[in-house]
């Protein structure tokens, strides 16, 4: 066809198709109505479920949910937003078309971002195609991190609009940066906007040091002040979710503590062991170039012909096929892996090689970013920076899991091979350079996998910490296994280097068409990240639907307590109960899993849960029949004023009843005042705390002249639970301190007897408590918070301002055909 439009337009409808076509092939199990069952999705479906169900059946929203970690804000966990923005997000993530959409965005993204950075079409599909394959994207969709997959979606047309506003058209690249941006904080995982936010520091700093050699540095700074506009406006957008969650981090263990304890561990955010538990090994920085270069996953498939099964199997060992399945691949330093990040030979090849081929600001920026995360991936094993980072950079102590910020290099790495690969094809490279660039780059890539091939033991010892558990023989099997897989990756990635470095010398000496050199290119890239990729999310990764709607199946205990209609709390003790989300399901759990729980909480649980549960296993072990039940739960004061009803031993037993706990709320006959947190939490396991509240010496205003004895006479009970309002029925002679079984949390928690506001205050470290007067008085909790309601109206009105903009944008800046007259 000679039609101009058409023959433009054809990279584009190509690359559209293919980025539909790519992922439904990938994942065909769900055009078949499977569901993939993803382990952080359950867990988000148990954590929403109490949020999920009233909000079925109520005209308002739950903005609390106490169905995990005695109490935390709904709005942590999710809720609906109010923006204007809502059909745009839906439209680029192909409406929820999960996992389908996820991989989507990642390809369309990316070809927008090269598009923006003014490559040729046909090479942004095949950048595409590299980004949108990394290992990374897709082991974060087979652990069920979506919002994180989404926000990785829309980082690079976000950092390429911003290049098209520094480089080229201010208000069409301004106007495409607010919107990516709006739409990646709507997505709602902030670590991942961090660090997008850092590697456009990055990039300004680049762009400011090269203005300032080009002597641009006015056209610069009025580029950045209207970028900075149109940013602050995206930002609008998501008021509601941004200042709820500033608002609570300072509560969460993101914020700083009180307590004096292990001060050295503590920064203003997350302790630093706590933030640091995932740090890439130096040494394993290499799975970018080979994936298996330590061993791949936690937990793997060795295969029915590896030396660990042949060593089951000469052992006697039953069902040692199965066994096979289910052994530790992974022997590097993190505590686990889901996989390596791979971002596939064939693309670190191009990095290196565009790395001679290209020069300039972008090459600096690129090359500054790559760097600094990597460095910082190391986390714990390059201290001196980290430290650095956690004690003095503002906001990188409120996120865990370093080895994340991976993410970066992730972008960088196949941006400047899309940026060199288009050099190559679009311009005449003189021949000494291209001849040193090629000789270092396979030098530095396929020269080293094949070092490792020949030579594995550089590597390591191929055994990890968890190997000692195992028998001696086993663990040689592993070592064996390890070694093969390690050589195995080695030799297909210097093979694939190889091939690619031999096209490519082809096509400069003329040899061979661009377009079929591209097409060689593009397709050993699709099966190198494709075969790595199926290593981790395959087609077993997929449920029948029936099964992942409801991922926690009622077990007997479950069954057994939900027969009691009162408000309690669970501890479940048959798993984790502080990192499982099962118990929320169905009741109001003393655990839960959540990456940002309340501080104070948290400390509970480290300084007296886990000692009271390490007691109540041992009391457990010793009991000798069912009549001792009642003395389990004596003295475990954190337990009982948490009011936990209920234990869980056995999911296939009858509950263990608590006839200890406090209840919902009971009056104390006095208090105990401390100093400070250190005093206070200590004094938790000193005082009877169901006559004694213990409070913080600020507090001291609020207490008021208590009158003894009268604790016996007056009654308090809970009449009313829904998650926003909880009510209790008072009659007594008053002056009297009432301790409620909740969680203190004063953003938002409003008392009231009768209509009347009237102060609580923190007692026994995590829960509220109240001075009450005389009378007979309902008391009633409501959870009102100003961020959620003033923010919502904040972020629909600046939405539709963004959107505004965006039109009047287009509308100035794209030309429309004149009619003829």
């Amino acid at each position: 066809m000679d039609n101009p439009l058409f023959k433009k337009a054809l990279p584009h409808l190509t690359a559209v198709l293919l980025f539909l076509i790519l992922p439904a092939i990938y994942f065909s199990p769900q055009l078949e109505g499977k569901k993939l069952n993803q382990h952080d999705t359950n867990t988000a479906t148990g954590m929403a479920k109490e949020i999920t169900d009233y909000n079925k059946s109520h005209s308002d929203l739950a903005l609390w949910t106490n169905s995990m970690f005695g109490g935390m804000p709904a709005y942590l966990i999710g809720l609906p937003t109010y923006s204007a923005i809502s059909p745009i997000y839906k439209l680029t993530t192909l409406f929820d078309w999960r996992p389908i959409s996820f991989v989507f965005l990642y390809l369309i993204g990316f070809y927008l971002a090269l598009l923006l950075f003014g490559l040729n079409p046909w090479i942004s599909l095949i950048g595409a195609i590299a980004f949108g394959f990394s290992s990374y994207d897709f082991i974060i969709i087979a652990a069920g991190h979506n919002t994180k997959a989404v926000a990785i979606g829309y980082m690079a047309p976000m950092i390429g609009a911003l290049y098209h506003a520094w480089k080229k058209n201010l208000w069409i690249g301004s106007a495409f940066f607010a919107l990516f941006l709006a739409l990646q904080i709507y997505a709602n995982h902030l670590q991942i906007t961090y660090y997008t936010m850092l590697t456009i520091l990055i990039f300004g700093m680049a762009e400011l040091y090269f203005a300032f050699k080009e002597k641009a540095v006015g056209d610069f700074l009025k580029r950045s002040c209207i970028i900075a506009l149109f940013a602050l406006v995206a930002i609008a957008t998501n008021v509601e979710r941004l200042w709820t969650t500033y608002e609570y981090g300072k509560f969460s263990i993101r914020g700083a503590s009180e307590l004096t304890v292990d001060k050295g561990n503590q920064t203003s955010g997350l302790d630093k062991d706590y933030a640091t538990g995932w740090s890439y090994g130096i040494d394993e920085t290499l799975t970018l170039l080979i994936p298996n270069f330590k061993g791949g996953a936690s937990m793997i498939n060795f295969g029915e012909n590896s030396s660990t099964a042949d060593l089951l199997r000469s052992n006697n060992i039953p069902n040692a096929n199965t066994i096979v399945k289910q052994l530790p691949g992974y022997w590097g330093t993190q505590p686990g892996t889901s996989g390596p990040v791979y971002v596939g030979a064939i693309i670190l090849f191009l990095f290196v090689l565009s790395l001679f081929l290209t020069k300039g600001p972008v090459r600096a920026w690129i090359i500054a970013a790559t760097i600094f995360s990597v460095l910082l991936s190391w986390g714990r094993n390059f201290m001196p920076l980290t430290s650095f980072f956690l004690d003095y950079f503002p906001g990188y102590n409120k996120f865990r899991t370093v080895s994340m910020i991976l993410v970066i290099a992730s972008f960088t790495i196949p941006l400047l091979a899309s940026i060199g690969l288009n050099k190559i094809f679009s311009e005449e490279i003189d021949k000494v350079v291209w001849k040193k660039a090629m000789i270092w780059s396979v030098a530095l890539t396929a020269g080293i996998s094949l070092v490792f091939f020949l030579i594995p033991e550089l590597s390591g010892s191929f055994v990890s910490a968890s190997d000692s558990q195992m028998p001696e023989w086993i663990q040689k099997g592993l070592v064996s296994d390890r070694t093969s897989f390690l050589r195995s990756d080695a030799l297909r990635s210097a093979a694939l280097i190889l091939a690619v470095a031999l096209i490519l010398w082809v096509h400069v000496a003329k040899k061979i068409q661009g377009k079929h050199a591209l097409l060689i290119i593009g397709t050993l890239i699709l099966v190198d990240m494709w075969g790595v990729n199926k290593r981790y999310l395959n087609d077993n990764n997929f449920v029948q639907e029936q099964n992942a709607r409801n991922p926690y199946p009622a077990t007997k205990a479950d069954k057994e307590i939900l027969k009691d209609k009162t408000e309690y709390r669970v501890l479940n003790l048959s798993v984790d109960p502080f990192n499982e989300a099962s118990t929320s399901y169905y009741h109001q759990s003393i655990g839960g899993y959540h990456g940002a729980k309340m501080r104070r909480y948290q400390e509970l649980i480290n300084f007296r849960i886990d000692g009271e549960i390490r007691q109540l296993g041992s009391k457990l072990n010793a009991l000798k029949t069912d009549s001792g039940v009642d003395s389990l739960f004596i003295g475990l004061n954190a337990l009982n004023m948490l009011n936990t009803k209920y234990m869980i031993y056995n999911p296939e037993a009858p509950p263990i009843p608590n006839s200890k706990a406090f209840g919902n709320a009971w009056i104390v006959n006095g208090y105990q005042l401390v100093d400070n947190a250190d005093q206070e939490i200590a004094a938790l396991g000193k005082a009877d705390l169901k006559k004694t509240v213990v409070v913080d010496k600020k507090f001291q205003s609020l207490l008021g002249a208590v009158s003894t004895g009268n604790g016996s006479i007056s009654k308090l009970s809970l009449t009313s639970y829904s998650p926003n309002k909880l009510v209790y029925s008072y009659s007594g002679k008053g002056n009297e301190i009432a301790v409620f079984s909740e969680i203190y949390y004063p953003k938002g928690w409003n008392a009231y007897i009768g209509d009347k506001p009237v102060p609580y205050f923190q007692a026994n470290y995590v829960l509220r408590a109240m001075f009450i007067p005389e009378g007979t008085y309902d008391i009633t909790f409501k959870f009102e918070p100003l961020s959620y309601r003033v923010g919502k109206q904040v972020s629909m009105v600046s939405s539709l301002l963004l959107l505004f903009f965006i039109g009047f944008v287009l509308y100035k800046n794209i030309p429309l055909k004149k009619s003829v007259q």
